[in-house]
């Protein structure tokens, strides 16, 4: 149509394009500051994920003493002959903490043949009825069952000790 004109854009206000920032060519300010932030996060997050698993192993392990402790009474218990009682219980110690390479023999808990710890079998008297203690101690501090990083070694413990009580039947 003869008469009618296209519609006209109105011109962008002063200081638009302030607000979506300066146009330098080739130029991106904040390139390299997610790598910059990034490189100052990470060291402390994998610092706390291992801190995580360190501390999670070593639990795992204390729960493992604790059911060496509670098996070795109970075999302790249910053996008649008392000569055998400390053999006995020993050889269920080692049996429960075979997946920790930690084994226990003549009183003393051994790791890849180094000394770790006592495991002791001892009558106690329990009243008028006998007993049979199942004693464990493991130096933990010095021999982790996870490697420990310089700094995580204020979060464990010097040793793991247990001990568990039966009535000798």
């Amino acid at each position: 149509m003869p008469g009618r004109r296209s519609p006209r854009v109105a011109p962008a206000p002063r200081g638009a394009e302030r607000a979506r920032g300066p146009r330098r060519a080739g130029a991106r300010p904040d390139r390299g500051a997610a790598a910059v932030e990034m490189a100052l996060v990470l060291p402390v997050l994998l610092l706390l994920l291992f801190g995580i698993i360190t501390y999670g192993m070593m639990l795992s392990f204390r729960q493992g003493l604790t059911q060496a402790a509670a098996e070795g009474a109970r075999a302790a218990a249910v053996t008649v002959v008392a000569s055998q009682r400390q053999t006995d219980a020993e050889a269920a110690v080692s049996s429960a903490l075979e997946p920790y390479d930690v084994s226990c023999a003549g009183g003393v808990l051994t790791r890849d043949g180094e000394a770790v710890g006592t495991c002791t079998v001892t009558e106690v008297p329990c009243g008028t009825v006998v007993c049979a203690e199942v004693a464990l101690d493991y130096h933990y501090r010095e021999h982790p069952t996870f490697p420990v990083l310089p700094l995580m070694d204020a979060l464990v413990p010097d040793s793991l000790a247990f001990s568990t009580q039966v009535r000798v039947s």
